[in-house]
């Protein structure tokens, strides 16, 4: 007989041969063994206080609200066929009938809710109340519960209105963790199961708990140096949780499982749809009404932290995982070793080792991601292939992306390879690591993959259209109600502002070389490991162009801030006449100033953040102030632009006309973007004439990113004059 170890399925077995006994007394009895139980205490001192704190927000019965069987009531279970060894053990509700009870075996200490009858209903899928066909082993079980033909369920406790039917396995040990990276007493570190993101040689590990968020994996996968950091992480995930034997496992409120295999050591939230799962051991689950999560059939999950309102189907599986909320892994997506940011989507494809901030996008079968971090608004195009020991002497390389990171159908990429925000990559093999400091560009190749080319401000010179609706989509994706992960959306920000500064300093130092056709031929080893050079074209453009960005970010930062604020310009100017850093960081997707990133780590360090949900506190204390940071660093931008010179009045209002300007710019460039699918001829050529086209892609007038914005446009416009005539 094979005995997983305690981390889960990826650990080595150990083997051990079956034992016998003839004596069924004490089955179902003993969960946690004599050495682990605390004097004074019986084996369900734990199991009490969490089926309490189960019903504390319900405003439910007590376990005090128990009472023993009747006589009269175990002969009906008798005669029903029920075989229980301990019929004293079996504790009821007053609302009891015993006839909904049959075919059953009943080990252990039982607690029955209420049970009268009834029907219990999931969308089309009816059965009745009662629990039938199955072996019930130190369970819990709520009011109004259906629980049918499951061969084994031990020691769970199951809330209200739950349905189970037709399961093989749903049990717990008491040295569950439910996916956490931690140790039970008596447990061995090598048990202890780490997630290795980044970096396929393990040297990122973290530790996942129920509360990650990316946040957390990337203040613990950098700064790798920092051992004392390091260390303080890995106290304060031990601490979060009762090392304790003895926890049960849980099945919230209105939750349904049918049709599934093996389910072991897994919590589960409110509400939550699981059917015929192969699968789910050491996880935990959340769910609630508002944001069930759904696992459907042929999926494994082992070892990992499921976030609210996520969709797993089709046979996904994944191993040492954290998904973020309302992420989704469809059609045999396999995710090992990653933690995955909310609004996040994975089908078909392989993703390994990596640490993905929110707003993922990949969706094909021959794409894979391997040894990187993604830093969110990320797509992958069908046939990218991100790999680190596929085109390296090991498997120790790494890839870093900026945010709107957009490998394109078939490119390969080689580690270690770092990319600028919103770098779109064109088909291709890129053979050479690659070090594309440019936003906003676009990488291609060019005489048979052999050369180079980038092209600075691509995106905002000829696809606006894409840009915009990369930022819109990633807000009206996001579908979230509970929300503990904040991230930006705005293609320009702090971050990209200070990318585009750089870029901007480099392509205005080099005016010089660029020749008649605007492009600069760079030497080998500056963008990318090789001898050959880089050819930057349209770089007067390029130039031209990150200029109106940072003229755009900065009035349109400022102007809302003042908006329904007491600032105006000048005060603001006065009040903040200290210059600031361009150096931001972002966590996990929330932007914030280099400086306050760093006392962050030093109040880790300093134990005045000493649990995770310290941690996360001070987070949302920083999302507080993210609105004057980032006004700042908008006025801050200005005064760039402005050579370094204070700010006038006089210069303040030529800033909003440009800005003015560059709004129309853009909302025209996204019309002219998404005309060219209409006006395209050969996109003509697959219907018979204009209505049947309309009728597939729908009017232009109709499109729901050109509406949004022009809206933005009448707002920013408002807006802009408020701030024009602002005393």
């Amino acid at each position: 007989m094979v005995v997983e170890g305690g981390g889960g399925d990826d650990k080595d077995a150990e083997y051990m041969t079956t034992s016998y006994t003839e004596s069924d007394e004490r089955y179902g009895y003993d969960f946690i063994s004599g050495e682990f139980l605390p004097k004074n205490h019986d084996e369900y001192y734990l199991r009490n206080t969490q089926l309490d704190a189960m019903y504390k927000a319900k405003g439910g019965r007590k376990p005090g609200q128990f009472r023993r069987l009747r006589p009269d009531e175990i002969a009906a279970l008798i005669q029903n066929r029920n075989i229980s060894s301990h019929w004293d053990d079996v504790f009821v509700t007053d609302n009891f009938n015993p006839a909904y009870i049959r075919n059953n075996f009943f080990a252990g200490y039982i607690r029955i809710g209420s049970c009268g009858g009834g029907l219990l209903r999931y969308h089309d899928y009816t059965v009745p109340a009662g629990i039938t066909g199955s072996k019930i082993i130190s369970c819990d079980i709520g009011d109004n519960c259906a629980i049918h033909d499951c061969a084994y369920i031990s020691h769970y406790i199951i809330g209200d209105g739950v349905i189970i039917s037709s399961v093989n396995e749903l049990d717990t040990t008491n040295h569950s963790k439910f996916g956490e990276g931690v140790i039970k007493e008596g447990e061995d570190e090598a048990l202890r199961v780490w997630i290795e993101p980044v970096n396929e040689s393990g040297g990122r590990g973290v530790l996942p708990f129920s509360g990650m968020i990316c946040a957390d994996a990337y203040l613990w996968a950098t700064h790798r140096d920092d051992t004392e950091l390091m260390n303080i992480f890995k106290h304060i995930t031990q601490n979060s949780v009762d090392n304790r034997r003895g926890y049960y496992g849980e099945i919230g409120h209105g939750v349904v499982i049918k049709h599934s295999k093996t389910l072991k050591d897994v919590r589960i939230g409110d509400c939550a749809y699981i059917k015929g799962a192969n699968k789910l051991k050491n996880l935990t689950i959340k769910s609630d009404e508002k944001e069930p999560t759904q696992i459907g059939e042929g999926v494994e999950l082992v070892n990992g932290i499921i976030g609210y309102g996520c969709r797993i189907f089709y046979g996904s599986k994944a191993v040492r995982f954290v998904l973020g909320n309302n992420c989704g892994l469809k059609y045999g997506a396999r995710l090992i070793h990653s933690i995955l940011g909310d609004n996040s989507t994975i089908s078909c494809c392989e993703v390994l080792n990596n640490l993905v901030f929110p707003a993922h996008e990949q969706h094909h079968n021959n794409s894979f991601l391997i040894a990187s971090m993604i830093m969110g608004q990320s797509n992958m195009a069908a046939g990218a292939t991100v790999g680190s020991n596929h085109n390296s002497r090991g498997n120790d390389g790494e890839i870093i992306a900026g945010r709107g990171f957009w490998p394109g159908l078939s490119s390969s990429l080689k580690h270690n390879s770092r990319f600028s925000c919103f770098t779109i990559i064109t088909k291709g093999n890129y053979p050479f690591e690659l070090n594309i400091t440019l936003p906003f560009c676009m990488l291609s190749n060019n005489n048979e993959n052999t050369l180079r080319v980038l092209m600075p401000a691509y995106w905002w010179m000829y696809n606006l259209y894409a840009l915009e609706r990369n930022s819109w989509k990633a807000r009206a994706r996001d579908k979230r109600t509970f929300i503990e992960q904040h991230f930006e959306t705005d293609y320009l920000a702090p971050d990209t502002a200070a990318e585009i500064i750089e870029a901007l300093a480099w392509l205005e130092n080099r005016h010089t070389s660029i020749d008649d056709d605007g492009s600069i031929s760079v030497g080998g080893k500056v963008f990318e490991r090789s001898n050959l050079p880089v050819i930057v074209v349209k770089a007067k453009q390029a130039a031209a162009a990150y200029r109106d960005m940072l003229v755009y970010y900065a009035v349109k930062t400022l102007v809302n801030y003042f908006s329904g604020k007491k600032y105006d310009f000048e005060s603001f100017n006065t009040a903040y006449p200290q210059n600031v850093s361009f150096k931001w960081e972002s966590l996990g997707g929330q932007l914030v100033p280099r400086d306050k990133a760093d006392a962050l780590r030093e109040a880790i360090r300093s134990g005045d953040l000493s649990s995770w949900d310290a941690i996360h506190e001070e987070y949302a204390r920083l999302l507080s102030e993210y609105p004057l940071d980032r006004a700042r660093n908008a006025l801050q931008v200005l005064r760039f632009l402005n050579a370094g010179a204070s700010l006038t009045r006089q210069d303040w209002a030529a800033f909003l006309d440009e800005a003015a300007r560059i709004r129309r710019y853009i909302e025209e460039q996204v019309y002219i973007s998404k005309n060219k699918d209409y006006n395209n001829p050969f996109r003509a050529i697959t219907y018979n004439n204009t209505a049947e086209r309309d009728a597939v892609l729908g009017k232009m007038e109709d499109n729901p990113l050109l509406s949004y914005i022009k809206a933005e446009s009448a707002l920013f416009f408002e807006r802009l004059e408020a701030a024009r005539t602002a005393p």
